[in-house]
């Protein structure tokens, strides 16, 4: 066995190293914005405009739906070369492409519903926590 049987190709889908890590690190914080965004968003109903919690997240979430989806497919076209990258060092390009790309779609289609929904649940579980 020689040292070119020992050296191949890894598939990117299926690695988890640290370019994958420090990819999914990102989405975090990409996923956080969005979060803090769609948050703030109905606080500021609840305050100025004296909204009940659901109504206030609900569209809190319609607000910030249109900028939110720009900016997750901004992002998706500015990775895209990473996944179809070739050549010295692309399997790391690659993995960091797949990576995002996958954990961009997962959160920003979750997070569309995920958000406003935890928000309704941690503000109506602090409403109840303070009647008591």
């Amino acid at each position: 066995m020689g040292l070119t049987a020992a050296v191949h190709q890894a598939d990117p889908k299926y690695i988890n190293d640290i370019y994958m890590q420090i990819s999914i690190i990102m989405l975090i914080g990409l996923a956080a914005k969005n979060a803090i965004l769609v948050v703030e968003y109905a606080v500021r109903l609840r305050r100025e405009e004296q909204k009940e919690v659901l109504e206030a997240a609900v569209e809190a979430a319609g607000m910030r739906l249109r900028p939110i989806i720009m900016t997750a497919l901004a992002f998706l076209l500015g990775v895209m070369p990473l996944v179809f990258a070739n050549g010295v060092y692309s399997t790391a390009r690659n993995i960091m492409g797949v990576a995002l790309v996958g954990g961009m779609l997962l959160s920003t289609f979750m997070g569309i519903f995920l958000y406003p929904a935890l928000y309704f649940m941690l503000q109506h579980k602090r409403k109840k926590t303070a009647a008591k």
